[in-house]
């Protein structure tokens, strides 16, 4: 954990783009959300799963819609990077965005302008992106699923996090933190276990 926490102190205060890389539950959003704790602390911090983004939906859900630009579109909406302006956006497993909406994303960044969905005026957006994964993003570019040009603009700084079995000295803060979770939630006193339970 101590070069983890390392890697974060190093970009905190930073504007660079981040890639995290870590397995499903590893805390790739814990991660993110500690990159904010420097210059971008108290500024919006907006995360989307892009794991659970149809096509369809996901150029609507980062880039907003106007009203009536397409069936179902009842109501004007914001996208997520007009909801982080001046923070951070946080894109959650972005190897599952479709390819056309990797070239609107491509375009937001290079520019910092992103344009609603049926709307030809364009937006100045000032957001910083950080990014996650659970595959390496350099591999997806191989196989044709992720775009090269994109994944070049997004890495200038990759943060490995380790899986718990790797870091067995993290075990027992985790477990103490929720021990003390749990004695709030249900009005408890425990403080500990025992060392045979540990081992």
């Amino acid at each position: 954990a101590k070069k983890l926490y390392e890697q974060i102190d190093q970009v905190k205060n930073t504007n660079f783009k981040v890639i995290i890389y870590g397995e499903t539950g590893s805390g790739k959003e814990s991660v993110a959300r500690r990159l904010c704790d420097g210059i971008y602390k108290n500024r919006p911090f907006i995360a989307v799963d892009c794991g659970c983004l149809s096509k369809e939906l996901a150029a609507s859900e980062l880039f907003g819609h106007k009203k009536g630009s397409f069936s179902g579109a009842f109501e004007d909406k914001i996208g997520a990077f007009e909801e982080a302006n001046n923070g951070t956006l946080f894109l959650d497993e972005i190897g599952n965005l479709d390819y056309s909406v990797q070239i609107l994303l491509l375009r937001a960044i290079e520019e910092n302008k992103i344009k609603k969905i049926g709307c030809n005026k364009e937006i100045d957006i000032n957001v910083r992106v950080i990014v996650a994964s659970n595959e390496k993003l350099c591999e997806s570019v191989k196989k044709g699923t992720f775009r090269e040009d994109l994944y070049y603009r997004l890495n200038e700084f990759e943060i490995n996090i380790p899986p718990l079995r790797d870091r067995m000295e993290d075990l027992e803060p985790f477990i103490n933190f929720f021990i003390e979770e749990a004695n709030q939630d249900l009005n408890k006193k425990i403080t500990g276990v025992q060392e045979s339970l540990l081992e």
